[in-house]
């Protein structure tokens, strides 16, 4: 299989009101056609970050991007219109880049037929379920073509017994229409049991900490039957550990430690300066 993203060295800081702040350093991936890749990693480490980049939605600052093909974004929400049709939300894509062709109608209303949602093209959001909804945000997405999907926990807001079922569903999908996938996540369960590898980061700066590949060695894999596997408890295991959240939230107890302490002697030395200002002016006014 050919590469198609590459990302080498990419890195990026952010200009703040306290200083520089570096949130991605030296980031080295390459995503094969028709892969599934997750990217897990401590809170603030830069992942939603990294997917904008890639998307182009940021610069980077430092590195290069190479890609071959369209690339697709679903965000947490599935953000549909709620005054347009599940059908008129489908086509919205292709009406903001002008590519609203009757070969495009087509392929929206087999992709329709195809997941078991043309039957609610007329309908509206709000008379979907959740998991409905989330199908349909991704056949929007799908509408364009792309050859990339980046999927920016796109599966948060769901209850855990429909995100199951949902993810079963979008998984059986971007398979079969052969898309690359990019997910970004906080759910370890999800990453292992969607990926066919997962993207470890390391607290901010975030930069590569490791990269699992993630073989149940079944058949007809899919999310449901790899959480059945004895192998997935044993990659939970390993990743958990390697987050080692226990220890960034140790860092961050002690960093905030430190700032209470920074503030109360700032508070001391500022009521210090004020009564000493005051001891002054009233020796001065003594004096007249």
């Amino acid at each position: 299989m050919k590469n198609i993203l590459e990302l080498k060295n990419i890195g990026k800081k952010y200009q703040a009101k306290n200083g520089e702040i570096e949130a991605l350093k030296n980031i080295n991936l390459k995503v094969q056609e028709g892969e599934f890749v997750s990217i897990i990693g401590p809170s603030g480490c830069g992942k939603s970050t990294l997917l904008s980049i890639i998307a182009g939605l940021e610069k980077q600052t430092a590195g290069e991007i190479y890609k071959n093909g369209e690339i697709g974004y679903m965000l947490q929400t599935d953000s549909l219109l709620p005054w347009r049709t599940i059908y008129k939300n489908v086509l919205f894509g292709l009406e903001v880049r002008k590519i609203k062709t009757s070969e495009n109608e087509k392929y929206v209303q087999e992709l329709l037929k195809k997941y078991n949602l043309y039957e609610f093209k007329e309908k509206y959001p709000s008379q979907l379920s959740g998991g409905m909804r989330q199908r349909v945000a991704l056949i929007r997405t799908l509408a364009t073509r792309p050859s990339i999907l980046l999927l920016d926990e796109a599966f948060s807001a769901l209850d855990y017994q429909t995100r199951i079922m949902v993810t079963n569903d979008i998984f059986q999908i971007l398979k079969n229409e052969k898309i690359t996938a990019i997910m970004v996540t906080h759910d370890i369960s999800e990453a292992i049991s969607m990926s066919d590898r997962v993207v470890v980061l390391t607290n901010r700066p975030g930069t590569v900490k490791k990269i699992h590949k993630i073989d149940f060695e079944m058949e007809n894999r899919n999310p449901i039957n790899c959480r059945e596997s004895p192998k997935f408890s044993k990659y939970f295991d390993t990743i958990w550990k390697e987050l080692d959240v226990h220890a960034w939230e140790k860092h961050i107890r002690r960093k905030k430690k430190i700032l209470k302490t920074n503030k109360k002697e700032q508070n001391i030395s500022s009521t210090y300066k004020t009564s000493n200002c005051n001891s002054i002016y009233c020796w001065m006014g003594n004096i007249s």
